[in-house]
């Protein structure tokens, strides 16, 4: 469905159900080069049972119009507007990588209007190397190779989000690409890492959480280590840990895992 943010046209999916404010919500929050399918298992899984679910596509992403957030804080700003927005006075946060981060600057902003938050593949500081900034400019398509070779903990795993027979990493690949041409005006890979590796509020913004928080971090991940998430997850008053055997892209390389652990901290 698309809701107006900011004046702005805003996607967000809804996982084949109605809308329905009334119903517990879980915003879902994707990471950089990502959309809302990204989340699709585990968002069908939630609006059947019992969520109402919203898998935002950020601004400037794919089919959702403004311009992308070129800060961790001001992609916080969108999340509070899309609440409003949404006519939602709590909702749980789940964000993943880039999206961790703004789940967790949003809980800092309004601790009282987040239930739960959960923080998928996230770290602090979440450092982007000097040369994968650059590529990302000048050689995207090389970047986006680099990024999705490191994110996976192999390159053709066993059946996952999409069904037996799915190419993780190709789809990975196509799903970069059409998140990338998807804004000609601006470019989308370089301005979401250099708002990740910008942020500097990190452990700031965790002790302004008061909510329950769920860290799910992937055992082999590469682009950020389960180590490189500690420092938030000390800083956090009532940490989960779950560690998953997988790399970054926990929602399609261990998506059933990712949605038991989600099932298991949920509460209505």
């Amino acid at each position: 469905m698309y809701l107006t943010v900011n004046t702005h046209r805003t996607y967000c999916y809804t996982g084949g159900k109605a809308f329905d404010a009334a119903k517990p919500t879980a915003i879902f929050i994707h990471g950089v080069l990502n959309d809302h399918s990204v989340w699709i298992l585990q968002t069908r899984y939630l609006a059947h049972h019992g969520w109402n679910v919203l898998a935002v596509d950020l601004p400037g992403h794919c089919k959702s119009a403004g311009a992308p957030p070129a800060s961790v804080e001001e992609a916080a700003d969108f999340v509070l507007a899309l609440l409003d927005a949404a006519g939602l006075e709590k909702a749980v946060l789940i964000g993943h990588s880039f999206g961790s981060l703004i789940a967790l600057e949003t809980a800092a902003r309004a601790p009282g209007r987040i239930s739960q938050l959960v923080l998928v593949g996230t770290a602090f500081p979440m450092r982007v190397s000097p040369a994968l900034l650059e590529s990302s400019v000048s050689a995207p398509m090389k970047a986006l190779e680099m990024v999705n070779v490191f994110s996976r903990s192999t390159l053709a795993p066993p059946p996952s989000a999409l069904g037996p027979g799915t190419w993780v990493y190709g789809a990975s690949m196509a799903l970069g690409r059409r998140v990338l041409a998807s804004n000609p005006a601006v470019n989308v890979f370089y301005t979401g890492f250099k708002a990740c590796d910008s942020y500097q509020n990190g452990l700031q913004a965790m002790a302004q959480v008061t909510c329950p928080v769920l860290f799910v971090l992937g055992q082999v991940d590469q682009m950020t280590p389960p180590k490189a998430a500690l420092a938030l997850i000390q800083a956090a008053r009532q940490p989960q840990v779950v560690y998953l055997p997988g790399g970054h892209h926990q929602m399609n390389e261990t998506p059933e895992e990712m949605l038991t652990a989600l099932q298991n901290f949920l509460k209505p």
